[in-house]
């Protein structure tokens, strides 16, 4: 490291260790982040040196082997299971105040709801204990606990834990934002997923999950529906030893800048495009040579959690996010979970179904997944088999759509999409109830001009700009 560099992080150490708000172990990890940061590791991977995963790597899903039909069995293969949901997240982007995964997605439901009667289910079929933790960030922690406290009833542990809380530093001269003033939230930042595993290790929440005969956490994005227990993987991993799995599914267009796993020095290892040199992005983004991406669905063995995070081995690469805090340009320094891959032991990929992977990031993903395209059952959301195209419809809606409430009152009812190849909506537009798309929609309101589809409008193949369109 430069001379000026050691000076640099010197000055913030010292900083560091006169904040209040945070604990030892967080003071260390920061510093350990950004200490690692400064030496400049190499972040770029050798081109030449990408080999696509063998299936002994990568294990296609159907080639699982069916699990054993006995209850008891699959009641001690679950017994092994703590499912975690990655609940650090507002739902800011879509317009709500609080934990991203309390808004309704269905009949009511809330992510977190369906998560909860899904594992209900499954504890009360197989007379299981699995467990559900939630990793919080001091975004939603105070909301979450107090959310939690409805499900108070029911067969299910419910244990939430907290993830780093990290200073913003600030560019100009590398110091702490909390230490120059900025007291609130604005100060800090969660360090990204990454975070996970130290986290669970400093919670106690590791132990305590050993010292119950748990083996294996299921860690998924708390707005992917698709994220569901599945007996087959947990099954594999516990068969063949392998300390990390991540789900993978073919790519489409639509997950061109996802990451995708690659063999890399006798590893396998995710490969992200902030890793890619800029003369290889668009090979990265063809569907051709790199056919997968990484869904953030992740199994991982407990005790190899903590032998890695005991020996302080888990050195993901490092994601530098720029922001600016009123008028300050500030740095925030994360890791991704699934970077974690290199460093456990026998590894793999499982390359799943694409209805494993069903995220809720915009409105429009909303439309999809309360339309009759799915239905839910049990907490499943599950795709209604009368569809016959695997992929679902291409939905862009308009800035009108961002915010959950405004797409909420546009909307009498959810049209009827099963038929549906695309759909594009611009402008002041609302959906009466019972409306059925069908092919290619374009709905674009003239500027200035309100455009309302009447109740029970079939609209195939069509271009609307006004009501005589229809």
């Amino acid at each position: 490291m430069a001379a000026a560099d050691t000076e640099k992080l010197n000055n913030l150490q010292s900083a560091v260790s006169a904040l209040t708000q945070i604990s030892d172990s967080e003071k260390s990890g920061f510093i350990n982040l950004v200490s690692r940061y400064l030496s400049g590791e190499a972040q770029h991977v050798e081109w030449s040196k990408i080999q696509t995963p063998t299936d002994k790597i990568v294990v296609p899903y159907d080639t699982l082997s069916d699990v054993p039909e006995d209850a008891g069995e699959t009641k001690s293969l679950l017994d092994k299971l703590v499912v975690l949901k990655l609940n650090g997240g507002l739902g800011t982007t879509m317009g709500c105040t609080g934990p991203k995964s309390v808004i309704e997605v269905r009949n009511g439901l809330t992510f977190l709801d369906l998560i909860v009667i899904q594992i209900e289910s499954l504890n009360k079929k197989y007379g299981c204990s699995v467990p559900l933790l939630l990793m919080n960030s001091f975004n939603t922690h105070e909301d979450t606990q107090k959310i939690v406290e409805k499900y108070a009833g029911s067969n299910i542990e419910i244990h939430t834990f907290n993830q780093s809380q990290y200073p913003r530093l600030v560019v100009d001269d590398f110091l702490p934002l909390p230490s120059k003033g900025e007291t609130g939230k604005d100060g800090w930042y969660p360090p990204g997923h990454g975070d996970v595993f130290p986290s669970l290790m400093n919670s106690g929440k590791l132990e305590a999950l050993l010292s119950q005969g748990k083996e294996y956490v299921f860690v998924a994005n708390s707005d992917n529906l698709g994220a569901v227990v599945d007996l087959k993987i947990l099954n594999h991993l516990i068969q063949n030893k392998n300390e990390y799995c991540m789900e993978v599914t073919p790519k489409t267009l639509a997950d061109v800048k996802g990451g995708t796993l690659i063999s890399y020095d006798g590893k396998v290892q995710l490969l992200e495009i902030a890793q890619v040199p800029d003369e290889h992005v668009n090979e990265f983004k063809s569907i051709e040579k790199f056919k997968i991406f990484n869904t953030n669905n992740l199994w991982v063995n407990l005790n190899a959690i903590k032998r890695l995070v005991q020996a302080d081995a888990l050195k993901m690469e490092i994601i530098p996010n720029p922001k600016e805090v009123n008028g300050v340009k500030v740095l925030q320094l994360e890791t991704a979970a699934g970077a974690a891959i290199k460093f456990f032991d026998n590894a793999i990929g499982i390359n799943v179904p694409r209805s494993r992977f069903l995220p809720v990031k915009a409105s429009s993903d909303l439309l999809l997944v309360q339309s009759d395209l799915y239905t839910e059952k049990d907490g499943y959301v599950i795709r209604n088999p009368a569809r016959t195209d695997p992929a679902n419809p291409s939905i862009e809606l308009g800035p009108e759509f961002k915010k959950v409430g405004d797409f909420l009152k546009r909307f009498k009812s959810i049209p009827s999409i099963i038929e549906l190849d695309s759909l594009k909506v611009s402008g002041d537009v609302w959906f009466g109830s019972n409306v059925v798309l069908k092919g290619k929609v374009v709905v674009a309101a003239k500027s200035g001009q309100k455009l309302e589809i009447p109740d029970g409008a079939i609209l195939q193949d069509k271009e609307v700009h006004e009501a005589g369109d229809i």
